[in-house]
Order: structure tokens, then sequence, then C-alpha cells
């Protein structure tokens, strides 16, 4: 679910593999390998990319449909 949900959500903001690993400081590589399935992020990473895409963790990983934040 995760891998599917973060190539929906970079294909819906309309941005590319590089800007993700920009906006969340990774390398280009890393987050190749989180949409591929062949690596899952940390703590951190899963914060930045939940924070990049402006949804909650729990949407991110398939928790939850609704992508709202609770802050």
């Amino acid at each position: 679910m995760f891998v599917t949900r973060l190539k929906e959500l970079r294909k819906e903001h309309g941005v590319t593999q590089m800007d993700v690993a920009v906006g969340t400081h990774a390398q280009v590589r890393v987050y190749q390998y989180y949409e591929s399935g062949k690596r899952k992020p940390g703590f951190d990473s899963l914060i930045a990319l939940a924070d990049f895409f402006n949804v909650s963790i729990d949407y991110l990983v398939g928790r939850t449909d609704k992508q709202e934040v609770n802050r």
C-alpha cells in the first residue's frame, strides 16, 4: 500500500522523483527504492514524506483513507 500511495501522491502533486528527494532531503536513489518497494523509509524519512505531501503518516502507509493531518 505504501508504494502505491507514494507514487499516486507524487503524480497528483505533479512532481518528479528528484523533486521529492530534494524536498525531503533524501538521495534520489533512496527515494527510487521507496517507490519500487526495495526499501522502507525510517521514522524521520516517513515524517518528511508525509510533510512534503501534506498527508498523515497513517494515510501514507495505508492505515486510513483520510489524508488529513492531525496537528
